[in-house]
């Protein structure tokens, strides 16, 4: 039996929190997954009770508190972060929870013939790790922020998103989300972006793309229109919002 002692631990808020997930990539001890739609902590063993969880949490949803928990446990940890790495859980819940096949299903809607046979593509890189802030097609540049599966599930990516916008795409959940977000911050420092629209898959996590756009937006100073559209794994669009 695991012995329990006072200590402090993280506390999240189901009532407040609303499952974005942006809370996921700042546990290093991936102590915190997205489940049934709410952040949660998987077990009190992994949570070291630094908080530095706290300020990712755009609800305000997360707080440490001091009662009485397990221990925490580093070598399980550890032995939980290689599990993770080895491709048995994501801390998000994600791929596992939505794992679903389409086949002999009749798609959502017939195929748009009249999509267009070229690229709307006009710059390379678009990983927004390899973008460099000075690129010359970032100035007076409309931005599109998409999550890696988007372009896979929506099938007029390119005439609908991609057409004038300028692209960099991120994955909220395998990339650095910190790393990510100085990036974004300093594309915004140096260049007149005009607007950002962000678009993401229906999973919860991939919704910490916005998270990661508010905070670039709060830590360069500029505050520029921001719109968010979220795209169903059938490829369709769920919703679409101006978050200002």
């Amino acid at each position: 039996m695991t012995s329990k002692l006072i200590r402090k631990i993280v506390h999240i808020d189901e009532d407040t929190c609303n499952g974005c997930g942006a809370c996921v990539p700042a546990c290093a001890e991936g102590a915190i997954a997205v489940i049934d739609g709410k952040a949660r902590l998987v077990s009190e063993r992994y949570c070291d009770g630094l908080g530095a969880c706290l300020g990712e949490c755009p609800q305000g949803a997360i707080s440490v508190e001091e009662r009485e928990s397990e221990a925490f446990d580093e070598e399980l940890v550890r032995q939980h972060l290689e599990s993770v790495e080895a491709g048995e859980t994501l801390p998000c819940g994600c791929p596992s929870a939505t794992v679903a096949s389409f086949c002999g299903e009749p798609p959502c809607e017939a195929p748009d013939r009249g999509l267009p046979p070229r690229s709307a593509l006009g710059h390379w890189p678009v990983q927004l790790a390899l973008v460099p802030p000075a690129a010359p097609f970032l100035g007076d540049a409309d931005v599109l922020l998409a999550a890696d599966c988007v372009p896979f599930a929506y099938p007029a990516f390119h005439r609908d998103f991609l057409e004038g916008r300028v692209l960099l795409v991120a994955c909220p959940k395998l990339d650095d989300f910190p790393a990510h977000g100085a990036k974004l911050a300093a594309i915004l420092q140096q260049n007149n972006v005009r607007n950002i629209t962000v678009v993401h898959m229906e999973v919860p996590c991939c919704s910490g793309l916005v998270h990661l756009a508010r905070q670039a937006m709060a830590a360069s100073g500029r505050d520029v229109p921001l719109h968010e559209v979220t795209v169903g794994v059938r490829g369709e669009i769920l919703a679409e919002a101006g978050c200002g």
